[in-house]
């Protein structure tokens, strides 16, 4: 019998590209998915290697662990991660489990596991890379509770079915915010990003292109128009292009790590990757074009950084002081460990905090947040150094 049925796995596949396109979507999501592994709560985690910092950038039922996990225990954590960011011991899309890959006197003994874990009533969590380059590691994580007991193959088995659909979902987040994309704002829209998105259909025949994609397709670029039809430069990378592109358009569940970090190469040599997020299946994801199949993102190498939070600051007349307190709320700190963190008094924040409502129009924390995220993408906001 199999670990879950596949109309109930292509559901779950459903709700994580979804999430790629509605950020907003991802709490719902995790909720399912934590309840087919029987977890308590969910979380993802984006850990900034460098600078033993990190942030949840979104959770199901995990209020507690997101106060707490990026105050006094962030070293620690980030010590972790740091062994599961190298690429030979810990391959991508292979589940993390607490239980069984960190052996039990060391977690157990650990400050982390003593103050924050244990008493919430966590004995396991599985978890699933969905980020990850030199300075920085996303993980997906899903974390079982004393009354049922730890991991079993049951649950990594369904996470490894899940992992490269949840990858593929943050890698695209990560690139790009779509949230705000509609059929009758498409090109408006599009054309403010810097990255070339191509959106096609069924056959590969190009529906709508934007300004980065079409100067791509002009110049000799990794990808081209050929006939309308989307194709890459090289031949090896068109090949695998067109085999994503076939899988996205009719079996969306099946196509795993296919068309995530498709290498690119320029007339000019120029390297850059290609994603693919199917578009075919999904009330939210055919809106954007009803007869689309796939959108491709290429990002080329020398892409400039995601807008950092200076820029949200100048949007709105922020002080340094608001800015780099808006920052630290951003990442999921509370007023106190802001007032902590950048040596001022709480009363000082507050202050502080009074004036940036002010000045964007919001009246509570969580609208401010909310705005926010609307504002940055979803994954690659910048972390404090």
């Amino acid at each position: 019998m199999p670990v879950i049925s596949q109309e109930r796995l292509s559901t779950l596949i459903g709700r994580i590209y979804d999430c790629a396109i509605e950020p907003d979507l991802w709490p719902q999501t995790m909720r399912v998915i934590c309840e087919d592994l029987r977890c308590l709560f969910g979380v993802i985690l984006l850990v900034d290697l460098k600078h033993s910092r990190h942030r949840v950038v979104a959770n199901w039922n995990a209020e507690e662990f997101a106060r707490h996990s990026i105050g006094k225990h962030a070293e620690e954590t980030t010590a972790i991660y740091r062994s599961a960011s190298t690429p030979t011991q810990n391959p991508l899309d292979e589940p993390l489990v607490l239980s069984r890959d960190v052996p039990e006197a060391v977690y157990r003994n650990m400050p982390f596991y003593t103050e924050l874990i244990k008493p919430m009533g966590i004995c396991d969590t599985v978890q699933a890379i969905v980020l990850r380059d030199p300075n920085r590691i996303g993980v997906f994580s899903a974390n079982r509770h004393d009354s049922v007991g730890i991991v079993t193959d049951r649950e990594i088995a369904i996470m490894r079915m899940l992992a490269p659909h949840l990858r593929r979902a943050v890698t695209i987040s990560d690139l790009i915010d779509i949230k705000a994309l509609e059929a009758h704002a498409l090109s408006a829209t599009l054309n403010n990003f810097q990255i070339g998105v191509i959106v096609v259909a069924a056959d590969g025949r190009v529906l709508h292109a934007n300004d980065a994609a079409r100067h791509m397709f002009d110049s000799g670029g990794p990808v081209r128009s050929i006939n309308g039809h989307l194709t890459a430069y090289k031949s090896e990378a068109s090949e695998e292009l067109a085999h994503a592109l076939a899988l996205a358009c009719n079996n969306e569940v099946g196509i795993g790590a296919t068309g995530i970090g498709i290498a690119l190469t320029g007339l000019s040599g120029e390297a850059a990757v290609a994603h693919v997020l199917p578009l075919a299946k999904g009330d939210l994801r055919t809106r954007l074009l009803p007869t689309a199949t796939a959108a491709v993102f290429v990002s080329k190498s020398n892409d400039p950084p995601p807008t950092d939070m200076n820029a949200i600051g100048h949007a709105f007349a922020l002080t340094p002081a608001e800015t780099h307190l808006l920052e630290q709320l951003a990442q999921g700190a509370t007023l106190t460990d802001v007032s902590r963190v950048l040596g001022i008094s709480l009363a000082t924040a507050k202050t502080h905090l009074s004036h940036i409502f002010s000045k964007t129009g919001v009246t509570r924390q969580a609208d401010l947040i909310a705005l926010v995220n609307r504002l940055t993408p979803q994954v690659r906001r910048p972390i404090v150094s």
